[in-house]
């Protein structure tokens, strides 16, 4: 069965997208512990990040790092932090996010689903993909 991140990256289901390659996308968490908090995500479908592939890891890894510069870059914020939970969706992703303390970390204290500004999150997507130089990506989320 397809996990819900594997219907967001073949567009079954709607995302806020800063980043795509072959092997990685990055779209906008839907219960963020802060603006512009980000999941980075393979596309290939697998449970836990430690049966990726070395070469697949490596490329996620490296998305996570571009994608938290750019977060402390559009957020000004003191540091990107990263997770990797992954109880949630059985789908390797890691978490990347505006901290600028430990609190930050506390992924139960995160915004609702449901809950979010939409206007904020889509002025936290824009600000990522002009970080990321990736502004052609748009959103296909529709509130």
């Amino acid at each position: 069965m397809s996990s819900v991140f594997s219907k967001i990256i073949a567009g079954e289901l709607p995302a806020r997208f800063v980043y795509k390659d072959d092997t990685v996308v990055a779209f906008l968490s839907i219960e963020p512990v802060a603006y512009g908090h980000t999941l980075v995500v393979p596309v290939e479908e697998v449970d836990r990040w430690t049966d990726l592939s070395p070469e697949t890891w490596a490329h996620v890894a490296k998305v996570s790092q571009k994608v938290g510069h750019a977060i402390v870059e559009a957020f000004g914020c003191s540091r990107a932090g990263s997770l990797i939970a992954g109880f949630e969706v059985p789908h390797t992703h890691v978490h990347v996010f505006p901290a600028e303390d430990m609190s930050g970390f506390d992924l139960s204290a995160a915004i609702p689903a449901g809950e979010t500004d939409p206007v904020r999150m889509e002025e936290a997507a824009a600000k990522l993909r002009a970080a990321l130089g990736t502004a052609e990506l748009g959103s296909t989320e529709t509130a």
